[in-house]
């Protein structure tokens, strides 16, 4: 445990950790695996809960890592994500102070993923919606995605983007996908997203960008004035910079203090959350961003507190009198 972490005491809200339901973990093997190149770490919810008591997180917001459900097919596909979410589900009634929940969607199905929206928000308390940033090559911001949105938008749900990896791209030979390609395909998303108008025309849908937005704040600028160079229906950076701020960005792998003075010079105030990406992160990584965030000299305890636990406040506000 850091100094800064024993004085401070944060009770963070961790928002992006994962869940590794055991009827998931056992069926991955034969529907595909994972091309990614990462290994499945083990996990329990005791084990959850041990590494959070020592980061001092209260709350963890579980979701399913990529490749999520890619591997199943047809009514295979939405059966594997409802069992998925019935697991966390159950887990989050049993302890809901300790866990929450962001719901898998068996997308590209479009029907599938509108009846698992409707039954998440209506019978398993969801707390949002976990979405990869493709599938099969198919990017969320694709007009074909936008009855999704549009159910999004009427629930006001907040989305957590996590990457998977960039369709039709071989990993580097040594170098798996969640290393260096993971952050390249938050970016895509997230550009097209601001891009192709779903950012502007769903304001009610609250998108958390996994890993400090992967490359966005440090190259935002740069994607705003080229923007100018290729539509004809863009001539003012600043409106495309205001649309890429919207986005909240979380700081799993990416507290250091080389990251941070990006991130916090680019969002706006209330947008930056904590996030451990446990346990595809080891605990032991995720100790070492905490600390650094914990020891960071240049931001301030208010900031700091925002950070490790206000912000996510505003998102789940469930969580307010939560022990």
């Amino acid at each position: 445990m850091s100094l800064a972490a024993s004085v401070i005491a944060p009770r963070r809200i961790d928002v992006h950790q994962h869940v590794i339901p055991p009827v998931w973990a056992q069926a991955l093997g034969k529907h595909g695996g994972d091309p990614s190149g990462w290994h499945m770490p083990d996990w329990s919810p005791a084990q959850a809960v041990e590494f959070m008591d020592r980061l001092h997180i209260q709350t963890g917001i579980l979701s399913l890592t990529a490749p999520g459900v890619a591997g199943w097919h047809g009514q295979e596909r939405r059966d594997m994500a409802a069992r998925v979410n019935d697991y966390s589900a159950e887990l989050v009634s049993t302890q809901p102070a300790r866990f929450g929940n962001f719901i898998t969607l068996p997308l590209p199905d479009i029907d599938g993923t509108l009846h698992e929206i409707d039954r998440g928000f209506d019978s398993l308390a969801a707390d949002g919606v976990v979405l990869l940033t493709n599938y099969d090559g198919e990017y969320p911001g694709d007009a074909r995605f936008d009855p999704i949105w549009v159910a999004l938008n009427a629930r006001k749900a907040v989305v957590f983007v996590h990457p998977t990896k960039p369709f039709g791209l071989d990993v580097i030979a040594g170098i798996p996908a969640p290393t260096l390609d993971y952050p390249f395909d938050t970016t895509r998303l997230a550009a097209q997203l601001v891009f192709n108008g779903v950012t502007r025309r769903y304001r009610d849908v609250k998108i958390i960008l996994s890993h400090a937005g992967g490359f966005l704040p440090y190259a935002a600028q740069r994607f705003a004035e080229l923007a100018t160079a290729f539509r004809s229906d863009i001539t003012d950076p600043a409106t495309i910079l205001e649309e890429f701020r919207r986005f909240y960005f979380d700081t799993a792998l990416s507290s250091s203090q080389y990251a941070l003075p990006s991130l916090t010079a680019f969002a706006k105030p209330g947008h930056i959350l904590f996030g451990s990406d446990f346990p595809y992160a080891p605990a032991r990584i995720g100790q070492s961003f905490a600390n650094q965030l914990d020891e960071n000299t240049t931001l301030s305890v208010q900031t700091k507190t925002a950070i490790n636990r206000d912000n996510a406040l505003s998102l789940f506000p469930r969580l307010t009198h939560a022990k």
